[in-house]
């Protein structure tokens, strides 16, 4: 018999890639999945979910819904969750709900059922600011950028002595700073589901994602992941929105990539009980990506536009370090950014997205979220 493997959420970007994946490996697969009206548009079973994926339609908060799709399961793939920083921070009773709550109601009913492996969907936002050093070559501690500095518009986090610091890849060893309700929430998922392995004796693994991309990804939602968003204005021939100034650095991994890692720590046990990050290991500017982006879509003539706002819960810089990954669990990235984004260009030719940034960016002044 196949092992059958529950992923929360499998019915969105990351799960439907990773359901594809799994199947390829010989696995049976079933998503949960509430078909949010916000990622999916209408409440239906996506055309690109594998038809050989057993979709469940159901509320993660829905104790009988997730006590109906724990059955016969082996191992459990947590993926639920609403997302977006900005939307976070005035949405705080639903993401709090959907996340920390859901998370809960999956984890008491798994209490009674045998579960192999438990992975969980963290993000490098619990990092806040990413690792920095100083120009004294010392690591900088408890790095933040206070609303003064930002509506200065000096956007590089400084030492104490006023000098600029230098970003440097992010390791899991670096202490979490949360900076918004969604960090706040993501950080609330792994250390619930790392909790529950340690005491449940249920080998669980946390998985920060880094900025990930590819096909299939909600373009019409305007709080996804940034080249989404940015794929969504280009296809309607309008510029990118960038906040700050363009030159904040993330790193930008392809969801192939993110399915192996989850694939990956499945299967082998020496990341059990840790939290590993998963990005590319390499970093670019927002600014860049977006012009690239243009530029892989035939839209080179298309200028991001660089707002010089910012927006509360906002990070300057971070991008992985992915040895932990690389030594626990043998990842490595296979996908670079250049073939990742000539695979997204291929995908977009087909689509037709609603540009919501508009309405969303002025639901953030509104709520004095962007200066």
């Amino acid at each position: 018999m196949p092992e059958t493997v529950l992923i929360t959420g499998g019915a969105g970007f990351i799960g439907s890639h990773l359901s594809r994946h799994l199947l390829e490996r010989g696995y049976h697969v079933r998503a949960l999945d509430n078909l949010d009206l916000q990622v999916h548009g209408a409440r239906e079973r996506p055309t690109y979910l594998d038809d050989d994926v057993e979709l469940l339609v159901g509320d993660v908060r829905d104790r009988d819904a997730v006590v109906a799709a724990l059955k016969g399961v082996d191992s459990v793939v947590h993926l639920a969750a609403r997302v977006g920083v900005g939307q976070s921070m005035y949405e705080i009773a639903e993401y709090t709900s959907v996340n920390t709550h859901g998370t809960g109601v999956l984890l008491e009913a798994m209490m009674d059922r045998p579960i192999r492996k438990l992975l969980v969907a963290s993000s490098m936002s619990v990092y806040g600011e990413g690792r920095y050093r100083t120009a004294a070559g010392t690591l900088a501690e408890a790095v933040e950028r206070d609303r003064p500095q930002l509506e200065r518009g000096e956007w590089e986090p400084r030492a104490q002595d006023g000098r600029e610091l230098a970003p440097e890849p992010t390791p899991e060893a670096k202490p979490p700073s949360v900076s918004s309700i969604y960090a706040l929430n993501k950080f609330d998922q792994e250390r619930m589901c790392l909790l529950y392995g340690s005491s449940y004796n249920v080998p669980t693994v946390a998985l920060r994602f880094f900025n990930a991309y590819g096909p299939d990804q909600a373009l019409s939602n305007p709080y996804t992941g940034v080249l989404a968003i940015f794929a969504g204005r280009l296809l309607n021939d309008r510029s990118p929105l960038i906040f700050e100034d363009g030159e904040q650095r993330r790193d930008f991994v392809s969801v192939h990539d993110v399915a192996r890692a989850c694939a990956l720590a499945l299967e082998r046990t020496r990341a059990d009980g840790l939290a590993l990050n998963v990005g590319s290991g390499q970093s670019v500017t927002v600014r860049e990506v977006a012009r690239r982006l243009a530029a892989v879509t035939g839209r080179e003539q298309i200028e991001p536009q660089v707002t010089g706002k910012y927006r509360v819960g906002d990070i300057r810089h971070c991008f992985a370090d992915i040895s932990l990954a690389r030594e626990t669990i043998g990842y490595a990235p296979r996908v670079s950014l250049r073939d990742g984004m000539a695979e997204l260009a291929e995908w977009l030719r087909d689509q037709v997205a609603q540009d919501n940034v508009d309405g969303a960016a002025a639901e953030l002044a509104k709520r004095g979220l962007t200066r």
